[in-house]
């Protein structure tokens, strides 16, 4: 009789080295012996806490997409700008490839980065495999180099150091949630999401 044993085993992603993946302590990691790239992280937060950090980010994400980034006056005008004017103005003109390139890095790529997690996540907490789970994981990863929302965010902080000099301007509760969510997607998804295969 053919009896088949499944080996919890981790594969390095840069050398291909394969080893027998250990139980990791708080602020532990694993690494290659071969490479020394890091194979596996110890993860605090638990597939509940992970939701709710997941739907906290899809709420920060609303709110930096509908409330505007920041305020500009002068002399009794004012204007305001969100992330959708930003990337409306920089499509008209020669830069329109630019403009396609912002709302992938900074609108597309982090609302399909917190949609597939919640997605993963709402099944994980029922001890299920998401639908499409393979392809959601790989998407994450894929994903994961073009979020730059944290990029957007320094750019909107430069543009309220330079112009306060010049202008009255006012950060929105766009860039205040902008920064809440550049440092909740670093902590739920920009760092290894390997181990939800375990979750499951």
């Amino acid at each position: 009789m053919e009896r088949t044993v499944e080996q919890d085993v981790i594969i390095c992603e840069y050398c291909d080295a394969v080893y027998q993946r250990n139980a990791l302590g708080k602020h532990q990691r694993a690494v290659c012996l071969r490479c020394a790239g890091v194979l596996d992280r110890h993860t605090a937060l638990s597939v509940q806490q992970r939701l709710a950090l997941g739907v906290t980010g899809a709420i920060l994400l609303a709110f930096a997409n509908l409330y505007p980034v920041m305020t500009i006056s002068m002399q009794g005008l004012s204007n305001s700008a969100t992330l959708w004017d930003s990337v409306l103005i920089l499509s008209h003109g020669t830069i329109t490839f630019i403009a396609l390139v912002v709302a992938l890095a900074v609108i597309l790529a982090p609302t399909l980065q917190v949609g597939l997690l919640i997605w993963v996540l709402i099944f994980a907490v029922a001890g299920r495999r998401a639908p499409a789970f393979a392809l959601c994981m790989r998407g994450l990863e894929a994903l994961r180099p073009w979020s730059m929302l944290e990029v957007c965010l320094l750019g909107a902080l430069v543009a309220v150091i330079k112009l306060a000099g010049l202008l009255d301007v006012i950060p929105g509760i766009g860039l205040l949630a902008m920064a809440a969510l550049s440092v909740l997607l670093i902590a739920i998804a920009g760092r290894d999401i390997r181990d939800l295969w375990k979750l499951v």
